[in-house]
């Protein structure tokens, strides 16, 4: 079974990351959430948005190296939406990432190395087709990168966290085949 970190969407710590993480833990894994938003919590992208913005993006980085620092085991790292950008970075940095679990958002290699991608750290990318906060070419660079350990899959809608059963956007449908998806990639590595 793995250890997992799993960070929270720019609207903070929210009920459905609670939720997910369980599901998770009923796989038999070990789940971390750690708050990398001062304790707050947004109702809305927009004002999680402000909260990004008002903390900037070089100390967002830095708080999310300071989580991969408490870790000394065989990891993988997951996150939803900025909260992938904070897996994705982790993953392509921490000597004992295993995996990388992007729901909602990806970026490019470039973003968050200098280098290739460890070629050891496979990454599965969940998003909805018409998702507006998702750049498809990013997620083809990523894909390119990452080679033969890439896996992205689509669900239908345009909902962004479309697995945060809190949220207008939930799809129950959607969530579901995407944790069954999530805890095979698990089960692989």
């Amino acid at each position: 079974m793995a250890e997992i970190i799993l960070l929270h969407s720019a609207q903070g710590l929210r009920p459905g990351v609670a939720v997910a993480a369980e599901t998770l833990r009923a796989g038999g894994h070990t789940v971390r959430t750690p708050d990398y938003y001062d304790g707050e919590v947004f109702a809305d992208i927009e004002s999680g948005l402000r909260k990004r913005d008002e903390v900037g993006m070089e100390e967002l980085a830095r708080r999310f190296r300071a989580i991969g620092g408490e870790v000394s085991g065989p990891v993988v790292f997951a996150g939803f939406s900025l909260g992938a950008y904070g897996a994705q970075l982790l993953a392509a940095h921490h000597s004992m990432a295993r995996g990388a679990l992007l729901f909602h958002g990806g970026v490019t290699v470039d973003e968050v190395t200098d280098g290739a991608w460890p070629r050891h750290v496979p990454v599965q990318v969940h998003h909805s087709e018409g998702d507006p906060w998702v750049d498809e070419g990013e997620i083809a660079e990523l894909a390119a990168a990452v080679g033969p350990g890439f896996e992205r899959f689509t669900y239908p809608g345009e909902a962004h966290l479309f697995a945060d059963p809190d949220l207008p956007g939930y799809c129950e449908t959607s969530a579901k085949l995407m944790w069954e998806r999530v805890i095979a990639f698990l089960a692989r590595i």
